[in-house]
C-alpha cells in the first residue's frame, strides 16, 4: 500500500506523454479494476466524509464528496491506472481517433450489465451521451463539468459533442466539432460515468428544476443511482448521516474485497481524527498536516499524494470594478507573502505557485513573470491606479478541508493580514462549502475568493479552461476576455503534441504578465489516512481512490 512519493510523481510525469500523445490507439491490457482475485469478505469499511454529497447523479456534480461515492458505483469508458494519471481501459477496451482528431471510435467491453440488469452496450453509451447533451435550462446551469469542457448543449455551434453512433453492439463512434487535448481522458471523470438508461428514464434523471443557486434533485439522483461499478447504492440515511453501498457481486472485474462500504459524514476535521483513532471509522481524507506525525506514530496508514493541484485566489471585476485595472490585480499579488503562507499554513513539500498549473503538467513555463512579496510596490501600484483606499470582499469557505487548502480560515487570515499591510481594507465573507460557497463562486457572485483545483488528468486545458471559460472569474468583462477564451480553445485544438505544448507555454507566460485574471497561490501534497487494519488501497494523485481493493483485517 505504501507508495513512494518519488515514484508517484514520476508516474504523473509519464502520464503526460501518454495523454498528450492524443492520436494513438490504446495498447493497454484489459486489466479493468484491480489486479488480484478472491479475498472477499463481508467486512464493512467505514470512511469518514467531510460533507454530504450534493447529489448521487455525478453528471450534475462538482464536489469531491459526490465524486468519491460515484467512483465506487460507476465506471466510465476510460479509467486511470491506480496510483497514476495514466489512461487505462474502463468500459472501453481500446480507442482510436481519426487523423483530424474529430472522430473517436471506442471498442466496448462485452458481457457487462448495470446493477439493474440493463445490458451495457453501444446503445447504452449513446443514450448516455444524448442524455448528457440534451439538458433544460436548469440542467445546463447545473452540469458544470459538461458546460465547462464541452462548451455547449444540444449540439449547438459551441458544443464539442456532435453525436454518437452505435457500430454494432460493442463499438461506438463519437463525433466532435474539433480536435481536443481533453479526449479521451475526459471520459474517465465521474461526470461522464455510464449510467443505466433504464433507470435514467424510469426515475426521470433529467427532470431537474432551478432552486436558488442550485437545482432540485431528480428521483433518480436521490434514490436510484445505477452503474456498473464494484459497489451498488443501498441507501442514504439523512438523519444518521450515512451513505451505504454494498458489493456488486455481478461486477465484471475483480469483486470488491469488503461486503459493505459506508460513508459517515463528519464535518469537523478533529472529530474525524478522533473517530479514526477510536476505531469508529476506518479512514478519512485530507488529514490536517499538523496531525500527520501523530497519526503515523499511532500506527495509522498515512499516504501522501503528489502535489497535482493548485490553490488560487479568484478575482471577478463584475463584482468590484477596481479589479479591471491590471495594476490593482498586480498589487494584490505583490501584497501576498506566499512563501510565508506556504511555510506556515501548508504541509511539507508544498510550494508557492508561479502559474496556473503544477510543474508536472506539459506546458509549464520557467519564463513566466514572477511576483515577489513587496508591500511597498503594492502600495505604489494601487496609488498609480487611483485605488489607495481599496476595499474588497474576500470569500473563504467553512465546513470543508480541501487537498490544496487544509484550513481555509487560517489561509484567509494570512492573506487578510498581508493585504492590510498594503493598506487594503478586507471584508470577510464566509459560507459553508456546500451551503452557498461553491455555487456562489461558480456563478460569479464573489469579487475575491479562495478556491482551488486538483487535476482530473494531465493537460493544461483541464486547469485553465475550468478557471477561465465559465462565469466564476468574470473573464468576459475584460477587454481581452474573448481573446483569452479563443487562445485557450486554439491551444486545446492543436493535434500535434509538441506544438500544443509550445502554445501552452506561451499562453502561461501571457496569463502571468498581460492578463493576471487571478492569483495562483500554491501547490500542496494532500494526504489520505486509513486505520492500521486497512490495506490494499492505492493512493491516487488525482484523489480518485478505488475502495474496491480495500482489505479489512
Amino acid at each position: 500500500m505504501q507508495t513512494s512519493r518519488k515514484a508517484s510523481a514520476l508516474a504523473v510525469v509519464s502520464a503526460a506523454a501518454l495523454v498528450l500523445s492524443g492520436c494513438a490507439e490504446s495498447k493497454r491490457e484489459e486489466g479493468g479494476k484491480g489486479s488480484e482475485s478472491g479475498g472477499q469478505s463481508n467486512a464493512t469499511m467505514t470512511f469518514a466524509a467531510a460533507g454530504a454529497p450534493k447529489t448521487f447523479d455525478p453528471f450534475y456534480a462538482t464536489d469531491g464528496e459526490t465524486f468519491r461515492v460515484a467512483r465506487q458505483i460507476f465506471d466510465g469508458l476510460v479509467n486511470f491506472k491506480p496510483g497514476t494519471a495514466d489512461l487505462a481501459p474502463g468500459l472501453a477496451t481500446s480507442w482510436i481517433p481519426s487523423k483530424d482528431g474529430k472522430t473517436w471510435t471506442f471498442k466496448l467491453r462485452t458481457g457487462v450489465k448495470f446493477t439493474d440488469g440493463t445490458p451495457f452496450n453501444a446503445e447504452a453509451v449513446c443514450k448516455n451521451f444524448e442524455r448528457m447533451d440534451k439538458q433544460n435550462e436548469a440542467g445546463q446551469t447545473a452540469a458544470v463539468y459538461w458546460s465547462d469542457n464541452m462548451g455547449g448543449f444540444n449540439k449547438s455551434k459551441d458544443d464539442l459533442y456532435q453525436g454518437c453512433t452505435p457500430k454494432g453492439t460493442d463499438s461506438v463512434e463519437l463525433k466532435l466539432s474539433r480536435a481536443t487535448s481533453k479526449f479521451p481522458s475526459l471520459l474517465g471523470l465521474p461526470a461522464w460515468s455510464m449510467q443505466s438508461p433504464t433507470a435514467l428514464d424510469k426515475y426521470k434523471a433529467n427532470d431537474v428544476k432551478a432552486q436558488g443557486d442550485g437545482i432540485t434533485q431528480s428521483e433518480y439522483a436521490a434514490k436510484y443511482p445505477t452503474g456498473t461499478g464494484p459497489f451498488k447504492f443501498e441507501k442514504y440515511d439523512v438523519q444518521n448521516k450515512t451513505i451505504t453501498l454494498v458489493r456488486n457481486d455481478d461486477f465484471y472485474g475483480d469483486k470488491a474485497k469488503v461486503g459493505k462500504l459506508v460513508f459517515k459524514i463528519i464535518p469537523d476535521g478533529t472529530s474525524r481524527k478522533q473517530a479514526l483513532l477510536a476505531g469508529d471509522v476506518d479512514g478519512y481524507d485530507l488529514p490536517n498536516p499538523v496531525d500527520w506525525d501523530s497519526l503515523k506514530k499511532a500506527g495509522m496508514n498515512l499516504e501522501i499524494r503528489p502535489a497535482f493541484n493548485i490553490l488560487y485566489l479568484g478575482l471577478n471585476p463584475t463584482k468590484n470594478p477596481a479589479l479591471k485595472d491590471l495594476k490593482v490585480r498586480q498589487a494584490l499579488y505583490h501584497a501576498i507573502n506566499r512563501e510565508q503562507l506556504v511555510k506556515n499554513q501548508l504541509p511539507e513539500g508544498a510550494t508557492a505557485a508561479t502559474q496556473w498549473y503544477p510543474k508536472t503538467v506539459d506546458g509549464y513555463s520557467d519564463s513566466v513573470m514572477k511576483y515577489d512579496y513587496n508591500p511597498e510596490k503594492a502600495k505604489q501600484l494601487l496609488k498609480e491606479a487611483g485605488q489607495s483606499s481599496l476595499s474588497i470582499d474576500l470569500w473563504y469557505p467553512s465546513e470543508v478541508t480541501r487537498p490544496y487548502m487544509p484550513d481555509p480560515q487560517k489561509i484567509f487570515q494570512a492573506i487578510k493580514g498581508d493585504w492590510e499591510k498594503a493598506g487594503i481594507k478586507v471584508n470577510a465573507v464566509t459560507k459553508p462549502w456546500n451551503g452557498g460557497y461553491t455555487d456562489g463562486t461558480a456563478n460569479g457572485a464573489s469579487p475575491a475568493f479562495l478556491i482551488g483545483w486538483t487535476g482530473d488528468y494531465n493537460t493544461p486545458d483541464n486547469f485553465i479552461a475550468n478557471f477561465f471559460m465559465g462565469k466564476q472569474m468574470g473573464i468576459s468583462a475584460y477587454p481581452w476576455g474573448a481573446q483569452l477564451k479563443k487562445e485557450i480553445t486554439d491551444a486545446d485544438s492543436i493535434v500535434n503534441a509538441d506544438q500544443r505544448t509550445a502554445a501552452y507555454k506561451k499562453l502561461s507566460e501571457k496569463l502571468m504578465k498581460e492578463y493576471v485574471p487571478g492569483l495562483p497561490i500554491s501547490n500542496s501534497p494532500p494526504a489520505i489516512v486509513f486505520g492500521k487494519n486497512i490495506s490494499g488501497i492505492v493512493a491516487s494523485p488525482l484523489t480518485s481512490e478505488d475502495f474496491a481493493t480495500a482489505v479489512k483485517k
